[in-house]
């Protein structure tokens, strides 16, 4: 049984908006302008929020007879993509957007999964949970471990467009992946928690792995 610090669990909580206006709207997000009362009897102070999809994560995962690596150590699925606001090309595990309506988090992860990088998996547990920059906005990331894995026959295996066309999938030593993020080498949030938490539950053997549908602290605000 996981020990817990009294006080340290996230809760939702509300305050009172003395308005709101919707200054510019996108399909992947939408940008708002919110009087918030901090305090009864304060007066209001102004916010911006992006409302944004919430998005999963997928830390692949291997190791033993399944690995590629010397001695059947653990591996990690991870692909480079190009990413124009920040001018990079960055190393990441694969991702994407709850964009689909109906699409339940651990099937969005499944998606993504086979989009990226022709992977199915078998066994899915949850990782983490993270809110991608709550000071302004809603984006809410939940971090999928994917065990159990085997490609696609070609056949079920869908081309890549855009950015993702220039993906080309690679197994990672995890020992070398979380050495990257301690180095500063990694910069991607997904990524850099994933690789941490992945770490962390190997260590305890997965004891305290989560279920795929999870209670999720996600901002009901998200688009």
């Amino acid at each position: 049984m996981s020990a817990q610090v009294p006080g340290t669990a996230d809760e939702r909580q509300y305050r009172e908006v003395a308005a709101c206006q919707r200054v510019w709207e996108g399909p992947i997000f939408a940008v708002g302008a919110e009087e918030v009362v901090l305090r009864p009897g304060q007066e209001p102070v102004a916010r911006q929020v992006v409302a944004h999809h919430d998005a999963v994560a997928v830390v692949a995962l291997r190791q033993g007879g399944d690995s590629s690596q010397p001695h059947g150590a653990a591996e990690v699925l991870m692909v480079r993509q190009y990413r124009h606001p920040v001018r990079a090309a960055l190393w990441e595990v694969p991702a994407g957007l709850l964009d689909v309506p109906g699409e339940s988090p651990v099937e969005a992860a499944r998606r993504e999964l086979a989009e990226e990088t022709d992977y199915a998996a078998q066994r899915w547990d949850v990782l983490a949970d993270f809110y991608a920059s709550p000071g302004f906005t809603t984006e809410g990331v939940r971090v999928f471990l994917a065990r159990d894995l085997d490609l696609l026959p070609r056949s079920l295996r869908r081309p890549r467009q855009a950015e993702e066309a220039e993906i080309v999938p690679t197994w990672v030593p995890l020992e070398a992946a979380v050495e990257a993020v301690v180095s500063g080498s990694l910069h991607n949030p997904s990524t850099v928690i994933g690789l941490l938490a992945v770490h962390k539950a190997r260590a305890e053997g997965y004891a305290r792995l989560r279920a795929p549908d999870a209670p999720w602290l996600r901002s009901p605000y998200s688009l």
